[in-house]
């Protein structure tokens, strides 16, 4: 794999910063999203920012605490935490550079407060979960608010969101319009030591036990999977509101013996039990982005899943796992008996664990924290500046030679991201299409030029040097030698 550039975090030093997220690291019911956070800007510090950070404050938390560099204030309960930001935002707000305001479903609203720049964060869009939780009209108005009112206050603003499925939902459902930059999670540690598979079919589930994540798919898929593989085991870890329903349901589809529901576990059972695992899976109704499918990628732990936005970005399928279109018990439980009986073959686990580890080690939390800051000072430049017109999410994928790599990396946009190995470069252009892409490197001098559309999974993991393809003469610029 190429080692990135890192351009944009070094020009955040003396920056002043206001984050905005209903919940911090250390909330009691804190997770991806607010590890997500974490991670980026305490980045942001050692970078030489200023980061401060307004959160609810749950029951027994101080009002103001500092994490890895980061001034957390906290102020409000789940509602309320709106109504303390904004009021802490009109007194305060003039003191701040730029705002990242992130949505879980009802905004900040924060270019209504502020005169800084914005940039919004959306981890996936919430259409359909509102009426999982709310009656009918507060549903209603809870879309109204994600969408419409959402649109019209961030018009203008910058936006990230956490992969291509949530983008793709963005511009869709919400209508977005404007600029939106994918800066997806980053990943946890490879795991150092060889893990010892269970030696019977194990299927090892993580997740928050929660109504979206459609648990309930597995067990009664499983309950068809195990006439065909008798041996099977299956291991769910984690708490939430649909455990104890998960028992009871576990039970009378007759499953004692076969499924454990561990509950909340200590991190070294939860990653021994993980290191065991013969597949992962996912029958979700839809993500921002698979963290945990990443987690067990990393431990070499393919996934099946569901094929539903935000896991379809995080499993490479037929590579590191199985996408299933069909939704229901049926479809899965053969996808999950075709998987468990190809990965019996102990040379092929090992080539899947292996291609797992690979797909897992593009994500860091060092490229996700430059890409963020690359959004924020996006945000702070003026538009009108720029030179490329396609539509921003048409993307890019290049890779050449330059004599003089960093008088090509002065050229490029912060939101290019660059790998560069000697005077070999790989470069993802945003908001570029190839032509204009072939035309800006010949401007520039480069040679050995070779360009496509970035694909999904590209645009995710980066640019790598040592993936560039066999030379295509209809990429190439006129006359390079490829």
């Amino acid at each position: 794999m190429s080692a990135l550039t890192q351009r944009a975090l070094p020009q955040l030093a003396g920056m002043r910063i206001l984050v905005l997220n209903w919940r911090d690291v250390r909330h009691p019911e804190s997770g991806g999203a607010e590890n997500y956070l974490h991670e980026t800007t305490r980045r942001f510090v050692a970078a030489g920012a200023h980061v401060t950070l307004l959160t609810a404050r749950p029951p027994g938390q101080p009002a103001r605490e500092q994490i890895d560099g980061v001034d957390v204030h906290r102020a409000g309960g789940t509602l309320t935490v709106y109504l303390c930001a904004a009021w802490r935002m009109l007194r305060t707000g003039h003191r701040y550079d730029v705002v990242v305001d992130c949505q879980n479903g009802i905004p900040f609203f924060a270019p209504l407060f502020l005169q800084a720049s914005v940039v919004q964060v959306v981890h996936h869009v919430h259409q359909d979960q509102f009426a999982t939780r709310f009656p009918p009209v507060v549903a209603a108005v809870g879309r109204r608010v994600e969408a419409d009112c959402a649109r019209w206050v961030y018009r203008g603003s910058r936006s990230v969101a956490v992969s291509a499925s949530t983008r793709q939902e963005m511009r869709m459902r919400l209508r977005v319009d404007g600029v939106i930059d994918i800066v997806p999670n980053g990943g946890v540690p490879l795991l150092q030591t060889n893990r010892t598979r269970a030696e019977v079919p194990t299927v090892v589930l993580v997740s928050r036990l929660v109504p979206h994540k459609r648990v309930d798919v597995l067990l009664h898929a499983v309950a068809r999977v195990r006439a065909a593989l008798p041996q099977l085991r299956v291991e769910i870890v984690g708490g939430g509101p649909e455990l104890s329903a998960l028992r009871e349901l576990s039970v009378r589809l007759d499953l004692t013996g076969v499924v454990t529901l561990h509950g909340r576990v200590p991190d070294n059972i939860r990653d021994a039990l993980l290191g065991r695992a013969w597949v992962t899976t996912s029958t979700s109704d839809g993500e921002g982005w698979g963290c945990s499918v990443l987690e067990a990628a990393a431990a070499g732990v393919p996934c099946v899943a569901l094929d539903v936005p935000g896991i379809r970005d995080a499993v490479l399928d037929g590579r590191t796992g199985r996408l299933v279109a069909e939704p229901g018990p049926a479809a899965f439980a053969a996808a999950l008996v075709a998987a468990l009986t190809k990965l019996a073959d102990p040379d092929r686990a090992a080539a899947v664990a292996q291609e797992c580890q690979r797909w897992a080690r593009r994500f860091t939390w060092d490229r996700s924290a430059e890409l963020l800051a690359a959004s924020v000072l996006a945000a702070r430049c003026d538009s009108s500046r720029e030179r490329r017109t396609a539509r921003s999410d048409m993307t890019t994928l290049a890779w050449f030679t330059h004599d003089d790599p960093p008088a090509v990396l002065a050229r490029l946009r912060l939101t290019d991201e660059v790998a560069v190995v000697g005077t070999r470069m790989a470069v993802i252009l945003r908001g570029c299409d190839d032509l204009a892409a072939l035309a800006l490197l010949e401007e520039l001098g480069a040679f050995a030029v070779q360009v496509r559309t970035a694909g999904r999974h590209e645009v995710l993991a980066g640019p790598d040097i040592a993936a560039r393809p066999a030379p295509d003469t209809k990429t190439s610029v006129p006359g390079a030698c490829v």
